[in-house]
């Protein structure tokens, strides 16, 4: 049988042992409640989360390399097309400032 001094060490350890785990229990609560409340202020502000800017960051990208890729063909075509041109054009004045022989 604990006599004295020992059962008061004994109660008291065990004491101190469940207030250990009620503020264990009680800080994982203040947690839940600060991310809840946290949550709720950023989704009233509109802020967009991490993943999705990324994947908008992702799509703006793309979207600009295929216009930078868009925009060097028509130019490349836009040169093909008045290489074309002017080459008729220079044949049609070659054959027009030709004399023509009288009959």
């Amino acid at each position: 049988m604990s006599t004295g001094p020992n059962r008061i060490l004994d109660e008291f350890a065990k004491l101190m042992t469940d207030a250990a785990g009620a503020a264990q229990g009680m800080r994982r609560e203040v947690e839940t409640a600060f991310r809840a409340q946290a949550e709720r202020v950023l989704n009233s502000m509109d802020v967009v989360q991490r993943e999705e800017f990324e994947a908008a960051r992702d799509m703006a990208a793309k979207a600009r390399e295929e216009n930078a890729k868009l925009a060097a063909r028509i130019e490349a075509l836009e040169a093909k097309l008045a290489g074309t041109a002017s080459g008729k054009s220079e044949a049609a004045k070659s054959t027009s400032a030709k004399p023509r022989a009288k009959t």
